[in-house]
């Protein structure tokens, strides 16, 4: 019964090989044009709009009884009047005519033994090789033999479940070549290789997957979140700069007046000019001496004319003003997007607490973990891998290896300090190089004003204010260390472009205390989010 069934496959199987293949591609063409485009499914009861095009009844009327007018879904032309519709027949029989036509929609898989009606199949059987209605897969249920056979939801493609070299099925999978085999498999080409039940695999391919989408679902979420920052930096930008553009509208219109006016005045005054100079050159001429000598005094004498050569100078201030004053508004602009940066940042803080077992002997933590001092005596410590034993350093007990985070760490009444983040793997013993290239990414502070960014060559910044709390914010994911003035909300250094492959710990050094000049603590401190 089995081998007869088998036949009867591959006759079937050799039958459909032989087929016009255009038959499949052109149904496969016309299927597109005969899928509704709001619902997107092959049309269901197909209705047409005035303007042409098709839609299923159902898609259709919930897409007009959700608005307020009634317009193509397609082209957006507009009714005035909610259109009567009705059956386009003729689309409706082309559609039951391809879905009977379609060999996509042919999912069913039928009895391999039934003779005449073939019943559809309740099971495949992957030793018999065959597919069997209810009631000729009973034997299968019944006779002891055939209970051990391994039996599968119904499949059109049972050869794909077997042993193409063994004819046994492939129930076994080898995890050192990654590929299904059969139990013979086992005992010649796979033997002594790692092998387990296909369902065992497969169970443990699913808890990978569904891992995987998890990661992809959070990546999703994280691309939107940003999406959502960038439009709202993006907003926040446009309002600054519309502010800038109306101010600078507003002084050029001023300056345009200003200019006019003068303008103004010089013509005026050029042309009282031209009047006297006429009026010397009839003069010059006269024989009225009299007259003459009567109105000589004043047409000679100096008029109260304006100051020109001042009054271009104080245009002149007066555009410096102008640019000076722009200049203003722009530093105040960048100020108000540093302070939104800023708090945007914060969000994202978290509580900090210094590791005692990384501590460099020298330095005394407080009992609350949040501030460390450098003292003049060297405690009694255990050496551990962990502890700092030449520069006077000591990092966060917390690590993090994705995400961003945020702290604020208070380096008031310093003269110098180092801080910042410093990967797992930083050496602990001897001297320290601090740059990105050894895992440490820190600003510092020496001689009480000399501020730099450790980015292999030192990198001197110029401040305008001296920072009191200093937060330090990364985004694991962007390579991204950033360092604020947390009072002035200004910006004070940024590493970009990094490359993190392990955890990264906040960076601590209050470095020595000079006799008591540098003896204030560093101090981790709550971060302020409503400031």
């Amino acid at each position: 019964m089995a081998e007869s069934s088998q036949t009867a496959r591959k006759t079937r199987r050799r039958s459909i090989e032989r087929l016009p293949p255009l038959m499949s591609s052109s149904i496969s063409s016309l299927s597109e044009e005969i899928q509704c485009s709001i619902c997107l499914e092959v049309f269901t009861d197909p209705v047409s709009t005035p303007c042409g095009h098709n839609f299923c009844k159902t898609c259709l009327n919930k897409c007009w009884d959700n608005s307020q007018t009634c317009s193509c879904p397609y082209c957006k032309e507009t009714f005035k009047h909610r259109p009567d519709l009705k059956i386009n027949t003729t689309l409706r029989e082309l559609v039951d005519h391809c879905k009977k036509k379609s060999p996509e929609k042919t999912t069913e898989v039928l009895c391999d033994v039934c003779e005449e009606r073939k019943l559809k199949a309740l099971k495949s059987c992957l030793v018999c090789q065959s597919s069997y209605c209810e009631t000729h897969l009973e034997p299968h249920l019944r006779v002891a033999g055939l209970k051990k056979h391994k039996l599968m939801d119904p499949v059109s493609n049972l050869e794909d479940y077997i042993c193409q070299k063994h004819e046994r099925p492939l129930d076994l999978f080898c995890r050192d070549d990654q590929t299904c085999v059969c139990l013979v498999c086992t005992v010649k080409e796979h033997k002594n290789h790692n092998t387990v039940p296909i369902e065992e695999e497969s169970q443990q391919k699913k808890t990978e997957l569904m891992k995987t989408q998890k990661d992809v679902q959070k990546t999703i979420q994280n691309r939107i979140k940003k999406i959502q920052e960038i439009k709202h930096s993006a907003e926040v930008r446009k309002g600054f700069y519309t502010e800038l553009l109306e101010m600078m509208e507003e002084q050029q219109k001023a300056a345009e007046k200003q200019e006019q006016e003068l303008i103004e005045e010089l013509e005026q005054e050029i042309t009282e000019l031209k009047m006297r100079n006429t009026e010397l050159e009839q003069l010059s001429h006269t024989e009225d001496h009299l007259h003459l000598l009567q109105i000589h005094s004043s047409l000679c004498s100096s008029r109260n004319t304006r100051n020109w050569p001042e009054i271009s100078m104080k245009t002149h201030e007066s555009l410096e003003t102008l640019r000076r004053a722009l200049n203003q508004l722009k530093d105040t602009i960048d100020d108000k997007l540093t302070q939104t940066e800023l708090k945007w940042m914060q969000q994202y803080a978290v509580d900090v607490t210094l590791d005692p077992d990384t501590a460099h002997p020298h330095l005394i933590l407080s009992d609350d973990g949040k501030q460390v001092r450098h003292g003049d005596i060297r405690q009694k410590l255990p050496d551990n891998p962990e502890r700092f034993d030449y520069c006077a350093c000591v990092l966060g007990k917390e690590g993090f290896s994705s995400g961003r985070f945020y702290f604020e760490v208070q380096v008031k009444g310093k003269t110098k300090w180092d801080l910042g983040v410093a990967r797992e793997s930083i050496h602990r013993k001897g001297q320290i190089t601090a740059s990105p290239s050894d895992g440490q990414w820190t600003v510092w502070l020496r001689n009480g004003d000399e501020y730099k960014a450790l980015a292999g060559p030192p990198i001197s910044l110029s401040l305008r204010v001296k920072p009191q709390r200093v937060g330090v914010f990364v985004d694991y994911e962007e390579g991204l260390v950033c360092f604020y003035d947390a009072e002035s909300s200004s910006h004070i250094y940024s590493f970009t472009a990094q490359s993190f492959t392990e955890k990264l710990y906040p960076y601590f050094s209050p470095c020595t205390n000079d006799g008591g000049e540098n003896s204030s603590p560093l101090i981790i401190t709550p971060v302020n989010y409503n400031k």
